[in-house]
């Protein structure tokens, strides 16, 4: 499998720098200009002047060149320097700005990653835990009052977006009945018990909106993979040797049916950072999502270059992740 996974990466560096490229090109035709929301007493020299900082003046090469080596050499040599205390020196590392904050782009994203991770990652788990019990009682009981109602919940949990569930959780359960917080504090600090607390509640409604949606898609999946395996021949014949029922659905069946819902899961988690924009407006996270809406507003070109990249990467790096996992659930499959 080692050999596998080296292999996987040598084809995708190539991949991530074609897409690299892509991204970069066609954001940088966009007809953006970072001097537009300045005053207008501003003379023209001194706005060419700021273009000229930016490196707006320069090549295209040259600029692709400037915004690519921040993710290759860069910044891991600025991990390296805080992570053993050694120093390289500035020598020609460069840093790509945002031309908004006119800070280095990478350092807002690392900023806002923590709470887009919370978000995101503890609504995939939730959505997870929620939708593989579901999608397996489902089948097992295949036309029952469980799997009518599991129906119901994936079709209306699926058919009704994230941004109105939203809006119904915080008129539910912030307007009326005061349970949670209606606005995501991301400067809250976790200090104690009570600070800890009220961390879990602004956690809850973001991650239940994201996570149910989440749900009802795996549970579909999770669903119709169960009822495809429970009538295949391995399972009439550990039947047949005597096998417990439980044994049989959660160990045999159960285990053959997450291949397909593996690929699931790992396609759409980096589609969830998408759907993550749409709630982090609403609740005001200040997440990943809230600075790329800020960024396609303001016409902040580097820093959606950059965000739309990470995306790319996280679907690449997803990928190789649902292959590896393969060769976990099924051990018919050899890597070698």
């Amino acid at each position: 499998m080692l050999t596998y996974t080296l292999r996987r990466l040598a084809f995708a560096v190539p991949a991530l720098l074609a897409i690299s490229f892509i991204i970069f090109a066609i954001l940088d035709l966009a007809p953006s200009d970072p001097t537009a929301q300045l005053p207008l007493t501003i003379p023209p020299e001194v706005r060419e002047k700021i273009r000229l900082s930016l490196g707006l003046g320069e090549p295209f090469a040259v600029r692709y060149w400037k915004w690519l080596i921040q993710f290759f050499v860069n910044e891991p040599l600025n991990l390296i320097e805080q992570w053993t205390g050694w120093s390289f020196g500035d020598g020609d590392r460069l840093r790509v700005l945002s031309w908004q904050t006119r800070s280095p782009v990478v350092d807002l994203i690392a900023q806002r990653m923590p709470q887009t991770l919370w978000v995101v990652g503890m609504s995939y788990v939730l959505g997870a835990l929620i939708a593989i019990p579901i999608g397996v009682i489902s089948a097992y009981r295949q036309y029952s009052w469980f799997d009518q109602f599991g129906t119901l919940f994936s079709m209306v949990g699926f058919s009704i977006p994230t941004f109105f569930t939203g809006l119904l959780f915080i008129v539910i359960f912030s307007v009326n009945l005061e349970w949670f917080p209606s606005i995501y504090d991301t400067t809250h600090e976790v200090t104690d018990w009570e600070s800890f607390v009220f961390q879990i509640k602004q956690m809850i409604m973001p991650t239940m909106v994201l996570g149910l949606y989440n749900a009802s898609q795996i549970s579909r999946f999770m669903r119709a993979s169960m009822l495809d395996n429970l009538g295949q021949d391995y399972v009439r014949t550990a039947r047949a040797k005597g096998m417990t029922e439980k044994v049989v659905v959660l160990v045999h069946v159960m285990r053959n049916s997450l291949i397909p819902v593996v690929t699931v899961l790992a396609l759409n988690l980096p589609q969830v950072f998408g759907g993550a924009i749409i709630t982090e407006q609403i609740f005001k996270v200040n997440g990943l999502g809230q600075l790329l809406i800020g960024a396609i507003e303001g016409g902040d070109i580097p820093t959606v270059q950059t965000l739309t990249f990470i995306f790319a990467v996280l679907i690449v790096l997803f990928n190789l992740i649902a292959d590896l996992l393969y060769g976990i659930l099924d051990p018919r499959i050899r890597y070698d």
